[in-house]
């Protein structure tokens, strides 16, 4: 027997009048009006039979050929679908477990069915390998939607949605999801404005100005040279040949032992104290023959004092101990133990601009650095909310540090157990190597074309068909697609509860300019944390 009495009494769509590969073209029931409950929609799953199987496929698109102006629905009704796998059946009429891919195709003229609640049940089944629940699927809202957790992770994913889409709900939704099942999870967050400090309540380790330490000796020499000297840093600069000079001994000095220090570079991340590298500025001064020679010596060490007594860069240059305390930092940044909190959330509304890329840059290199060293055992997720701000696809020079570390991580990384979630409300400005590398993507609400064209570039062929759906999905709606998910579905993630719901949403004008008449007390104080005093 074939799954002919599986389907028996299901009801007749259309029958399929051409196949190429695994797309179909079919003709539909006239019959079926638009209130008809069985009559299709783009997306909307449909079956049909093979001699050995029941292949499901989904709407692509509808059409109607020929229609003529006395009766414009009188031509021929077709629909595209797109095969996207099948529930093997056998002689005795078992059935098995939906898969992807299909054995055999269909032949023509067989039937195309509408497919029932245990179809729908059948093909999004909670899958035998690990998941969590985030939604439900839009054509039955009873079914969940499920993530398979180790491909999400192990094979990075990307959450894009134009603003007021529920794009930072569904983040916090689905990184809750995997904490819950996970609490000895290892994540790092980047807020730039500071709107998931409270979504995760006790789990979350929130670092910002006054608690992340990040001592400039962490730096590499391309973020230092950045963070001296920004658009003007120029490698092949004189300030940049005596710092690469200076700094290994300066490194040397503080440790104290020749020997060891020997294979120290610029780069080695290892303590040195400031007062050395400038006591060797000024040795170096001393003994030049032409004061002239001194302008480079000059910039560098007026540089490094004004950096010194700047309060706005506390985190990374004033009242830091001149200790070993690499390990301490990567243990506060990495969750390294978890002790009941596996997210930190690294705030970066209060980091001066002109070094936010430069932060960013060291953040991102630690976390693929240290899970290389760490080899596979500490997996990490990275999560770069507004991924388009300091890694877009423009080619200035003070993104580039950023954009090769997350590169990196997006290309190497799940090899050593660096994942990395990126989330953008303009995909299009997205650098591209980003996106390409995500083999799962939530796909919310967008209304710009060009966006839509890049995300429809990242998706499958069999998720064309819902793309179109791009521009009127509700908020906290998605396609999912890739291999974090069983299949592409159109789904809607579940509401969170307002204490877990990120500061994302718009000022409402209306309400502030009703309240209230603030003060000048109000904008004194707003100037002194502006000054950090």
């Amino acid at each position: 027997m074939d799954g002919s009495q599986a389907i028996a009494t299901d009801v007749i769509v259309g029958r399929i009048i051409s196949i190429i590969g695994s797309q179909i073209s079919a003709q539909l029931d006239k019959s079926r009006g638009t209130d008809d409950p069985n009559a299709l929609q783009i997306g909307t799953l449909v079956k049909t039979k093979t001699p050995h199987s029941i292949a499901y496929g989904v709407v692509r698109s509808l059409a109607i050929t020929d229609p003529s102006e006395d009766d414009p629905a009188g031509g021929i009704q077709k629909a595209e679908i797109t095969l996207i796998g099948e529930v093997p059946v056998t002689p005795d009429g078992k059935m098995y477990a939906f898969r992807r891919g299909m054995a055999r195709s269909p032949s023509l003229a067989r039937d195309i069915y509408s497919t029932s609640s245990q179809d729908l049940a059948r093909v999004y089944a909670a899958p035998s390998l690990p998941s969590v629940k985030v939604g439900v699927i839009h054509q039955d809202t009873t079914l969940p939607a499920h993530v398979l957790t180790d491909e999400l992770l192990g094979k990075h994913f990307g959450i894009l949605g134009t603003t007021g889409s529920g794009k930072s709900c569904s983040v916090v939704l689905i990184l809750r999801a995997i904490l819950d099942q996970h609490p000895n999870a290892h994540v790092v967050m980047l807020d730039p404005h500071n709107e998931y400090s409270q979504a995760f309540g006790e789990r979350a380790e929130v670092l910002n100005t006054d608690t992340l330490t990040l001592p400039y000796w962490l730096l590499n020499f391309d973020e230092l040279m950045e963070v001296l000297f920004g658009a003007q840093a120029d490698e092949g600069s004189g300030e940049a040949a005596i710092l690469a000079e200076l700094i290994p001994l300066a490194k040397r000095d503080h440790l104290g032992d020749s020997d060891q220090g020997n294979h120290f570079t610029a780069d080695t991340p290892v303590p040195y104290k400031f007062a050395d590298l400038i006591r060797r500025l000024d040795d170096a001064m001393g003994r030049l023959d032409k004061p002239e020679a001194a302008g480079p010596y000059r910039r560098v060490r007026q540089r490094l004092t004004s950096l010194q007594s700047d309060l706005r860069f506390s985190f990374m240059f004033g009242g830091i101990s001149i200790t070993d305390t690499m390990a301490e930092i990567l243990s506060q940044l990495f969750r390294i133990p978890v002790n009941g909190r596996p997210i930190s959330i690294v705030d970066l509304s209060g980091i001066p601009s002109e070094i936010l890329n430069v932060v960013v840059s060291v953040i991102c290199r630690l976390t693929f650095d240290f899970a290389l060293w760490a080899e596979r055992s500490v997996p990490i997720l990275l999560v770069c909310e507004e991924a388009h701000r300091y890694a877009p696809a423009v080619p200035e020079r003070r993104y580039e540090m950023t954009k090769q570390a997350l590169s990196k991580i997006a290309k190497e990384g799940r090899k050593y157990g660096a994942s990395l979630c990126v989330v953008s409300q303009r995909p299009s400005q997205l650098a591209p190597d980003l996106l390409s590398q995500c083999n799962t993507l939530f796909a919310m609400r967008m209304s710009n074309s060009d966006d839509q064209t890049h995300v429809r570039g990242a998706m499958s062929d069999s998720s064309v068909g819902l793309m179109d759906f791009l521009p009127s999905l509700g908020n906290g709606e998605a396609i999912a697609v890739g291999q974090g998910v069983t299949l592409p579905f159109r789904m809607k993630f579940n509401n969170l509860p307002d204490e877990q719901r990120p500061h994302s949403s718009t000022a409402v004008f209306t309400n502030a300019w009703d309240t209230g008449d603030e003060d000048l007390d109000f904008v004194r104080d707003i100037v002194r944390r502006w000054r950090r005093i």
